[in-house]
């Protein structure tokens, strides 16, 4: 169990499967800039962190609901959690908005399993689905929080507190992700990850002449 002040937040999990660097240039070293597709992602979730709560039949929809687990040492805001209407109770229903299109990885699924596993252990129940909501299809994908979801969803959140633990910044993997990184001027990846080759070629040839001289 985490204390309080060991919370990291549930957003840090998205950020770091998408690149561990951007995840500590964010959560370690407090860097942010905005570019089309933050800003985009930024508008969607101003819809719907008002707070509050609606009743749409047998649902009621609340906005805005603090998370948070000690088990897994997390905490953040869902952006709607709705509660279903059973015989048995009231069965939760988080869903997480996203800007764009569902993504190639699993870092949206594991973000809304995190606010899945966080409502569990607040409200001592089992959830068994939720859903993702993206802008750019305006369609809901349903996601179900199995066993190999969960695993991978814990073990991402040890790897952060053990990120945090370290408190050192990943060096540069320029790739096609860069692209859409809002981070890329801070980051600089593609020059850097230029001057590590340079550099290693160097130490080769360095070694490579010692080694002639012996």
């Amino acid at each position: 169990m985490y204390s309080e002040d060991e919370l990291v937040p549930i957003s840090a999990l998205q950020h770091f499967l998408f690149c561990e660097r951007q995840c500590a240039l964010i959560h370690l070293e407090g860097l942010w800039a905005e570019n089309r597709f933050t800003a985009e992602g930024r508008i969607l979730h101003n819809r719907v962190e008002r707070g509050g709560w609606e009743a749409r039949g047998a649902v009621r929809v609340e906005y805005s609901v603090l998370l948070k687990s000690l088990r897994l040492g997390i905490a953040g805001i869902a952006d709607v959690v709705e509660f279903h209407r059973e015989e048995e109770g009231w069965r939760p229903f988080p869903v997480e908005h996203k800007r764009g299109r569902p993504k190639t990885d699993r870092c949206d699924e594991v973000q809304l399993c995190a606010q899945a596993i966080c409502l569990e252990e607040m409200l001592d129940l089992r959830i068994k689905q939720g859903a993702l909501y993206y802008g750019k299809t305006r369609h809901r994908k349903d996601v179900e929080f199995n066993e190999t979801l969960r695993e991978e969803t814990e073990s991402v959140s040890l790897q952060i507190h053990q990120l945090f633990a370290t408190g050192v910044t990943p060096e540069p993997e320029y790739g096609p992700k860069c692209q859409s990184c809002s981070l890329r001027e801070l980051c600089v990846p593609r020059s850097r990850s230029r001057y590590r080759r340079a550099t290693n070629y160097l130490d080769r040839m360095i070694e490579s002449v010692i080694s002639d001289q012996d």
